[in-house]
């Protein structure tokens, strides 16, 4: 109780100081030291970022047309950002976005105007430049009516398009002029028109952001951006601890969270959205290909067991192959977990002395560790499952690779259920296809289901497609939906984001003009 109280002590006389006066940029202007989960970054180039800790840098260096409120994962609460405002018309194939005049990208390279727009979605739907492509499949048509006027024709109506064109993944607009430029160069220089702006990438060190003073919406109180890779969870908490680091991304993990609280100086958040663990199935590889195998994995998985390791608050359990909460989650087929019916499935299917697998896992604290307890539950029933422990870089390269016969996943997504149907589980996207995402198991199901809903004219009816290509992924069995993993940081209670945090899509806390630090 004491130890409570001090704490809350603590954090009041941090508001207190941060509230005397009018401060002055001078005096609380300092550069945000960050330490991610990572060995390295492997590109800046929004349209390829798809790791948690590119991602993060993405996000304090571009914007979208329109934005999810700093602070905020909820669709509903979405707000103009590079577009002052917008129509669309009656039958949702239309949308009209009337840009902001005078915004300015980095390095010198010009003014925004609706050519960038054009050129950055045209590069976001192209296979060849975007890990997204697939979400603007129904792009038809990007056109610049004039220099500040944007319409996107869609062949389709798309549940969430505002998503689309947000500050999230293939949403960021890019310079058209630096990307022709720079060429394949982009991607360790990158150049947008967000609050920071890229300054230097050590690798396997560090990546600096400096503060843009002409940001569209007034110069950043702080200075810039360092951010530190220290894989190392000990590493980067000791880093923190001793004053090295001013932010951090946690270990999430109740026990975790329940120490960092108790640190002095410290503020944990753990906010959403929660990333979907999945353990995908390659039906790719025998034996997966047998149904009755992939129903044994399934029917020895205990979900409860895992989630309650990992601890709640932090983790939300899983139902269906669509994340929790997710506009469309049909929970109706969800998998029990039986070892009994387990071992008498593999039996059924000739594996009545146990069967061999191989797991790519990455070596990073919020997957080795679940990964370690789904052996041992798998173990229970004869599965011998080996796991080949990589650096969280390389257990990426390889599951593209298709090298692993089950895949350990987390993502999250504009939480409707056709991002997660149409990049996990439609056929275009399975791996090794020019259309890959991340269509692990191979599955193709749902694909006449989950392409209908793409046409469906309205609501109710692509929410009938939605679940119906639920229905025939969870009987595919091409994956075992886990649970849902919060994110989680500490901060120095000397850092301020200048928002309330309660989600952000990119997965990091929002660094913006707004943010501070009172040293």
């Amino acid at each position: 109780m004491r130890k409570t109280l001090g704490v809350k002590l603590i954090v009041t006389a941090a508001l207190s100081l941060a509230s005397v006066g009018a401060v002055s940029h001078a005096a609380i202007a300092e550069t945000l030291r960050v330490g991610l989960a990572a060995a390295d970054y492997s590109t800046l180039d929004p349209d390829r970022a798809t790791a948690t800790q590119d991602v993060a840098l993405v996000s304090w260096m571009f914007n979208g047309l329109v934005r999810f409120a700093p602070g905020s994962a909820d669709p509903a609460r979405i707000e103009p950002d590079l577009a002052t405002s917008w129509e669309t018309s009656k039958d949702g194939l239309v949308w009209t976005f009337h840009l902001k005049e005078n915004v300015k990208f980095h390095k010198g390279y010009g003014t925004l105007s609706a050519d960038d727009v054009v050129f950055s979605f045209n590069r976001a739907k192209n296979p060849e430049t975007s890990s997204y492509a697939s979400d603007y499949a129904a792009f038809e048509k990007i056109e610049a009516l004039d220099p500040h006027t944007v319409r996107i024709t869609l062949r389709e109506p798309v549940p969430g398009f505002l998503g689309l064109v947000a500050n999230y993944h293939g949403g960021n607009i890019i310079s058209k002029k630096a990307a022709q430029e720079l060429g394949a160069d982009f991607q360790r220089n990158p150049v947008g028109t967000g609050p920071f702006k890229f300054d230097e990438a050590l690798t396997q060190q560090s990546v600096s952001l400096t503060a843009f003073a002409d940001y569209f919406r007034g110069a950043p109180l702080i200075d810039g951006i360092r951010a530190d890779f220290i894989p190392s969870d000990s590493s980067r908490e000791l880093a923190f601890r001793s004053g090295e680091l001013d932010l951090i991304y946690g270990q999430r993990e109740r026990h975790w969270v329940d120490q960092a609280m108790f640190w002095d100086n410290t503020n944990v958040d753990i906010f959403a959205p929660g990333e979907f663990r999945t353990l995908f199935i390659n039906r790719a590889h025998a034996p997966l290909d047998n149904i009755k195998v992939r129903q044994a994995i399934a029917d020895a998985i205990d979900v409860d067991q895992i989630v309650q390791f990992v601890g709640s608050g932090i983790a939300r359990k899983g139902c269906s192959v669509v994340p929790v909460g997710y506009l469309g989650e049909d929970c109706s087929w969800a998998y029990s977990y039986n070892p009994d019916k387990a071992k008498a499935l593999l039996a059924e299917a000739g594996f009545e002395n146990g069967l061999n697998l191989t797991a790519v896992v990455s070596s990073n604290s919020a997957q080795k560790p679940i990964m370690e307890v789904i052996q041992a539950q798998l173990a229970k029933v004869g599965i011998n499952l080996q796991m080949n422990v990589v650096d969280h870089p390389t257990y990426h390269q390889q599951i593209r690779k298709d090298l692993s016969d089950l895949v350990f996943y987390g993502a999250a997504r504009y939480p409707v259920a056709d991002s997660y149907l149409s990049q996990f589980y439609h056929s275009d996207a399975a791996i090794g296809k020019p259309t890959a995402v991340t269509n692990f198991g191979h599955c193709d199901a749902g694909d006449a289901d989950i392409t209908a809903a793409k046409k469906a004219a309205t609501d109710d009816e692509r929410l009938k497609y939605w679940s119906a290509a639920q229905k025939k992924i969870s009987e595919q069995v091409c994956s075992v939906p886990l649970f849902s993993l919060m994110q989680v940081w500490a901060r120095n209670t000397a850092l301020d984001y200048g928002v309330e945090l309660k989600g952000s899509l990119n997965l990091a806390p929002p660094i913006t003009e707004l943010t501070t630090l009172s040293r």
